[in-house]
């Protein structure tokens, strides 16, 4: 699983740790449903996660459509607005699916 952080809306650590959970979990419940398959291989392979960063939020929905384009999971973190950023701002997107398609969407971004 990738988790792709926007760098953009400078959140703390512990306001990422929580968005990357929220966004993984996301993904988990989407998977479990209409790929229980991939999710068993993932859990099978220890859960595998990376974290990298990307720009703006624009740049995270270009790369949510190439995933969909490859029919490629994918779920993003809506946050509530509660604490450090505004209401309603996507945070974190999580991908799952075999290493050489999710790195043909992630691959160029870089580790957080």
């Amino acid at each position: 699983m990738v988790l792709v952080v926007r760098n953009d809306l400078k959140m703390g650590k512990g306001k990422i740790a929580a968005q990357c959970s929220h966004a993984s979990l996301g993904l988990y419940k989407k998977l479990l449903h209409q790929a229980p398959e991939a999710l068993n291989r993932w859990e099978m392979c220890g859960q595998p996660k990376v974290v990298v960063k990307i720009d703006s939020e624009e740049d995270m929905l270009v790369l949510q459509e190439r995933a969909k384009s490859l029919n490629i999971p994918t779920h993003i973190t809506v946050d509530a607005g509660r604490t450090q950023i505004a209401p309603n701002s996507r945070t974190v997107m999580a991908v799952l699916g075999p290493i050489e398609m999710v790195d043909d969407v992630t691959g160029v971004l870089k580790l957080l």
